[in-house]
């Protein structure tokens, strides 16, 4: 502006505003300082004086109306023979001191804790869920329950029965506890908060074992990614059909896709393993002869590789269920865990059937 006024003497106000690209008007509000005042509105004389609205605000926020909308308040003291304001004054009352909330007493739902989770290696997290397959007639399931080490993917058990049950929920987790032999002090089982999770069979048996148990928070879809991520995998499958005819097909078509699942399919999260692989050790061989293929291939035609010779991408060494916001030191030596943690196992999976609803498990 004080460029534009010193133009204004030589050249005129329009020129000097135009070479300058300043508007006009703007020059002229700042060079008569009158137009910077504002104009105050007069109050109407219907407007509430000092001391009314503070009895408003003092009615409002009193015991008996503290935790009420102002249409209550309204139509409470009208019943009662007074005449305040109306609603709309209510609310600039309460707009002004910074009071306009949710005042309606309402219950509250508890803030449940997050769960974080973590392993560093096979058979320290297991996540199961159930999940159901259509049967031959409508309202007809078969459920297929599944225990998932969330390290390496690896289901390390399953059952397909014709009902939910905590009895055979309760069965299948010992079972499968057996069959892996781990320590049961330094194992977490997570699950959602089904009938069959939270019931007191299941919740003894942990308790028996020494498990440590832990559940998702209620109404949240996302506490048991792992389990919910297998599911899909299951459900996608070209084979999978639109209904099985029987539990001798249902548990047909399991036994090949769990066969499928643990030993051939390449998981993306785990580098393109088997979570089989990872499960039993055996990721740190595949990956050196993975290793030795790709520096093959790189000096045959080192042109076609601008990065350098290619490394195979290795699993993650860690594998948490909600990871905290900051990332915490682990209590680890200062080695990464091995791979090569288990000896070699069979590629074979237990499972558990219940031919009908009061036959009692048997086991293949």
């Amino acid at each position: 502006m004080t460029a534009v006024q010193d133009l204004i003497d030589i050249v005129g106000a329009a020129r000097a505003c135009d070479a300058l690209d300043i508007p006009r008007a703007s020059y002229y509000r700042w060079h008569d300082p009158r137009a910077t005042v504002p104009n105050l509105r007069p109050s109407p004389p219907r407007t509430l004086s000092m001391p009314e609205r503070q009895a408003v605000l003092e009615t409002l926020n009193g015991q008996e109306f503290c935790d009420k909308a102002p249409a209550e308040v309204y139509a409470t003291l009208l019943d009662s023979g007074m005449y305040l304001c109306s609603i709309r004054t209510m609310y600039r009352i309460l707009q002004d001191n910074g009071e306009v909330r949710e005042r309606r007493d309402q219950l509250r739902h508890p803030e449940y804790k997050k769960p974080e989770l973590l392993a560093i290696g096979p058979n320290q997290v297991w996540s199961w869920d159930i999940t159901k397959l259509l049967g031959p007639a409508k309202w007809t399931y078969y459920y297929l329950y599944v225990i998932l080490d969330i390290f390496s993917r690896y289901a390390v058990g399953w059952m397909l029965a014709q009902r939910e049950s905590a009895e055979l929920a309760r069965k299948l987790i010992e079972e499968t506890v057996w069959k892996e032999g781990v320590d049961p002090a330094g194992l977490v089982i997570h699950s959602d908060r089904g009938v069959a999770m939270t019931s007191k069979s299941v919740a003894q048996l942990l308790a028996d074992l020494g498990i440590t148990k832990s559940h998702s928070r209620p109404h949240v879809s996302d506490d048991n990614p792992f389990s919910e991520a297998q599911f899909k995998t299951l459900k996608y499958r070209p084979e999978f059909p639109d209904f099985f005819g029987c539990p001798e097909d249902a548990r047909g078509f399991c036994q090949a896709f769990f066969q499928w699942y643990n030993w051939e399919h390449h998981h993306t999260a785990l580098g393109l393993l088997s979570p089989g692989a990872v499960h039993q050790g055996l990721a740190e061989g595949v990956l050196q002869a993975r290793g030795k293929v790709l520096a093959e291939a790189y000096r045959a035609h080192p042109e076609r590789f601008v990065a350098g010779v290619p490394v195979p991408k290795e699993p993650p060494r860690e594998v948490w269920i909600n990871p905290p916001k900051v990332q915490v030191a682990l209590l680890a030596p200062p080695e990464a865990p091995s791979l090569q943690t288990r000896p070699l196992a069979a590629p074979t999976s237990r499972s558990l059937e219940v031919p009908g609803p009061l036959a009692p498990p048997v086991f293949s």
